[in-house]
């Protein structure tokens, strides 16, 4: 009889065969995603900027009617397993890009760590970074405002923080003159 599989539901099963809960507990929360974005149509180059939903909670990273959102905002895409490999917008961090495309998830996500507020530690959150909301941009251009942070990774989130506690890794340096 074979040994049970006890990898993490993400580690053993496709998008496509995640139930409800484990689809929804893909999303780390960081809302990246609920930042507006431009799209060029000569390239298909995608900018973020440091607009956010008129639903984003800036401190939470979450919506603030998930449930609604869809009716409530035009644009706001469906993610399902189906359209996760051709939404380019998506951040490279994302744990449905990330698993849609064979890879693990990183390190600070919510379901690796156990700890929801790991994902903003980590500095990969849009906590405190969101300037303004699009319903408040009155005449504002939206490519006033493009940012190139949400698409990189913090050097903070690259590694797991040693285990001592505080969050910052450990490096000692030598003492000079030490032998």
């Amino acid at each position: 009889m074979a040994a049970a599989d006890d990898r993490p539901f993400w580690q053993r099963k496709t998008l496509a065969e995640m139930n409800d809960a484990e689809w929804e507990s893909l999303c780390d929360g960081c809302g990246r995603c609920c930042l507006n974005k431009l799209e060029y149509e000569d390239t298909g180059e995608i900018a973020y900027t440091d607009v956010g939903c008129r639903l984003l909670d800036g401190e939470s990273c979450r919506c603030n009617d998930y449930a609604n959102r869809h009716a409530q905002v035009e644009n706001c895409d469906r993610l399902t397993p189906d359209n996760i490999g051709s939404l380019n917008w998506l951040p490279a961090t994302c744990g449905y890009r990330l698993i849609g495309a064979g890879r693990d998830l990183y390190w600070w996500h919510p379901l690796v760590s156990g700890d929801p507020d790991s994902v903003h530690a980590a500095g990969i959150s849009v906590r405190g970074r969101v300037s303004i909301y699009e319903h408040a941009m009155g005449e504002l251009d939206f490519e006033d405002r493009i940012v190139d942070w949400p698409t990189r990774i913090p050097r903070k989130a690259r590694k797991p923080p040693m285990p001592n506690g505080d969050g910052r890794r450990a490096c000692r340096k030598p003492k000079r003159g030490a032998a």
